[in-house]
């Protein structure tokens, strides 16, 4: 069945050809059946907002299809973000376990459909499912683990070109297309965004952009990417 936006909507769990490949979603039938009865499945349109940074957690967010930006903001304005979260994520998962303020904002990028879970439904299923809790846990430290990768790649960097090189690398291992010398994929970020990503100018970002295309390591049409050379990318990244 299509959405609105042109999705086609997963209407159940336990039928999701993508369940075994992501780690909430493998649940025993029992769970996933008691979780199917909580859920509440929504199309949402591109640049919709699930929830802001400082907002009471009212549940956990589950990505079946599409992207989601999560960014935090200072008091004069400034936005860095932090990752682009993928289907199968958990989103708001660490603040509706601990009951304090949503720590980021998630905005889609992509139309999405997500599964929204309402907080005291969710605490209730996991005291009832163990298999659920062990699930929860495992999600958390795989967040753990990115978090602390994706700020040893970017916030250990020291030019903005490595900087790019490591994101550019990284979109097209998530692509697929990781062993292919010449690999495309869609870019989800403007280059304001980019620029927000890495703690830099967007200016930068489309300098430097400029000079991958120059030297053919990278060829770009509207948004699609096209990685030319991933040998030179790699070395760049490595720098």
């Amino acid at each position: 069945m299509l959405s609105p936006y042109g999705l086609e909507i997963v209407e159940s769990c336990l039928t999701c050809k993508l369940r075994a490949e992501r780690t909430f979603c493998r649940l025993p039938d029992s769970a996933l059946r008691a979780f199917e009865s909580i859920k509440f499945a929504t199309s949402y349109p591109k640049d919709a907002v699930l929830f802001v940074e400082g907002q009471s957690p009212r549940g956990i967010f589950v990505i079946c299809k599409g992207r989601v930006k999560l960014s935090m903001s200072s008091i004069d304005g400034k936005t860095i973000i932090l990752k682009i979260a993928e289907p199968g994520e958990v989103l708001g998962l660490s603040a509706t376990v601990s009951a304090k303020p949503y720590e980021l904002t998630a905005e889609t990028i992509d139309p999405c459909q997500v599964n929204f879970v309402k907080r005291e439904d969710f605490l209730r299923f996991l005291k009832q499912h163990v298999d659920a809790c062990f699930r929860v846990a495992e999600q958390l430290s795989e967040k753990y683990n990115s978090s602390c990768h994706e700020l040893r790649s970017l916030g250990l960097s020291h030019s903005a070109t490595e900087k790019i090189a490591k994101l550019l690398l990284e979109w097209s291992c998530r692509a697929g297309d990781a062993l292919k010398q010449d690999s495309r994929f869609k870019l989800a970020l403007s280059h304001e965004e980019i620029a927000q990503m890495i703690g830099t100018s967007r200016e930068t970002v489309t300098r430097v952009f400029s000079e991958l295309r120059k030297k053919e390591i990278i060829q770009s049409k509207g948004s699609t990417m096209s990685i030319r050379n991933k040998a030179a990318l790699k070395l760049l990244a490595a720098a």
